[in-house]
């Protein structure tokens, strides 16, 4: 069956007004074939459209519709890709999906390989499984940007990590996409003695060889859980192989900033946290470029909730809490409750660092804490009235852990409410002080549909991007995938 057939329409929507009906397939736009998401975002951004439409029966016809630049049709399918999810085709020796236990659900052990769910997710992948179709499509289409794992630019050593034999074409790829204008942010999860380095200097050179189509480029280090038996003999960084990894990087760094004006190659905190070093100055990571990645994540939140907190009164008496996170960010939160307890002695809370007896001691971070650690750590501890935990320990807009375990099996074994915390600082600061902004305080988006207001335009990327430079690809095929949003006006949000 086919997954650009169309599974529901919009009441209202330009496809509603065209007459669009539920199980017809769409082949074509503007005499353009559609595959997939990609090509129906991109053939579908224009004010004018002819649609081919094929029925049930196999008839076809012809619609013609008009619609706002940039408009969505308001047409549903039956996957977000109208495709099937592409795997990885790799073998890598340092996949955290290959070191996860057994009977966990099965989403959790599917490697995803895909360049829309690059482009359109921000996931990251190895250019191993692309057609020569798929990459001259990604070149016509101006996919941009995308985010690849290269690991390595040798090709041999590369072809090593992955064990894949089309692993050592990364680099004759990126050079195709950056001669095509195609912005690209990069990883390198970093292995002792494998990949750092004086290969980890190769890699440097020849990615900072592509700038500025390689954008930035992130190093992390190799992630390892207690589940390895018959894997590929790995090590943690210790504190001394961290630091070597940061003064390299940072020496990089440094060189590219007085040669291109952007340091380009960052360490992820992680590195820092394992070297016992202070985070750089927020400066230093330039427009957080790479927090996907975890770089100057925590310098971040600790600038938004500084920027806070100057709001705060001291008079205030919000209820009491705990704060169970990761170990390696539980002493910058330690911090933060301590300076907002200056602001107002009458904050009565706690910080527990919840240690990852599921996945292993190794593993440090906020988001791979389980249900069923927290209850374990947790249950015989004094909480108070709430328990705050990230929202990243949770399956994305859903309220289970990676363990399966639920939100509310943990009210009811700890007795207590659980509410989880965005990864910003401010909603930080709220979730301390109890502030509840479900009455309205949220930001609200809708289209910007006036292409010719530039003010609008501007406030919209500038909101996104932090800057107001050039935006990352031409004007025109940036926004047929991303629609200048602006916030609503006061007489917009009014009751209607």
């Amino acid at each position: 069956m086919s997954l650009t057939k169309i599974q529901s329409i919009d009441p209202g929507s330009p496809a509603h007004r065209a007459g669009l009906r539920p199980g017809e397939t769409v082949t074509q736009v503007n005499g353009h074939a559609i595959v997939d998401v990609l090509d129906y975002k991109f053939y579908t951004y224009d004010p004018s459209l002819e649609l081919v439409l094929r029925a049930a029966d196999g008839t076809e016809r012809t619609v013609s519709l008009e619609k706002n630049v940039g408009e969505d049709l308001g047409l549903n399918f039956e996957t977000y890709l109208m495709d099937k999810a592409r795997s990885c085709a790799n073998n890598c020796i340092f996949c955290f999906v290959d070191q996860m236990p057994p009977n966990m659900r099965e989403t959790l052990y599917f490697k995803d390989d895909d360049a829309r769910l690059s482009f359109l997710m921000g996931n990251y992948i190895t250019l191993t499984n692309l057609s020569e179709r798929e990459i001259q499509r990604i070149i016509d289409l101006r996919v941009s940007p995308i985010n690849i794992s290269v690991h390595a630019t040798d090709p041999e050593l590369r072809r090593q990590l992955l064990k894949n034999c089309r692993a050592g074409e990364c680099l004759d790829i990126m050079r195709r996409f950056a001669g095509a204008g195609i912005t690209m942010n990069c990883q390198v999860v970093a292995c002792p003695g494998i990949n750092d380095g004086p290969a980890l200097q190769q890699t440097m050179e020849e990615l900072s060889a592509l700038w500025p189509g390689v954008n930035s480029v992130a190093v992390v280090p190799v992630g390892l859980t207690k589940f390895r038996e018959g894997l590929c003999q790995l090590e943690p960084y210790t504190p001394e192989g961290a630091a070597a990894v940061i003064d390299q990087v940072e020496a990089f760094a440094a060189r590219s900033l007085a040669e291109r004006g952007t340091r380009m190659v960052w360490c992820s905190d992680e590195f820092y946290l394992k070297a016992g070093r202070p985070l750089p100055d927020e400066e230093s990571f330039e427009r957080f470029v790479q927090l996907e990645n975890g770089v100057g994540m925590l310098r971040l939140l600790e600038s938004e909730f500084h920027a806070a907190l100057l709001s705060v009164e001291g008079d205030e008496e919000p209820s009491s809490f705990t704060i169970a996170t990761g170990l390696a960010a539980a002493p910058t939160i330690e911090k933060l409750v301590e300076e907002a307890r200056g602001k107002c002695p009458g904050l009565q809370g706690q910080v527990v660092p919840i240690v990852n007896h599921f996945f292993g001691e190794n593993i440090n971070v906020a988001g791979l804490v389980t249900g069923r650690d927290l209850i374990e750590q947790l249950r015989d501890q004094t909480l108070g009235e709430r328990l705050l935990i990230p929202v990243n320990m949770l399956r994305h807009e859903e309220n289970v852990f990676l363990d399966d375990t639920t939100i509310e099996a943990v009210e009811e074994a700890l007795h207590v409410t659980v509410v989880p915390v965005e990864q910003d600082g401010g909603a930080l600061l709220d979730a301390l002080f109890d502030v509840d902004w479900d009455d309205g305080g949220a930001v609200e988006w809708v289209s910007c549909e006036d292409e010719e207001d530039e003010d609008s335009w501007d406030d919209a990327y500038e909101e996104t991007d932090g800057e107001g430079d050039a935006f990352p690809t031409d004007t025109e095929d940036y926004y047929r995938y991303n629609p200048p949003r602006r916030r609503r006006t006061e007489e917009e949000c009014e009751p209607k």
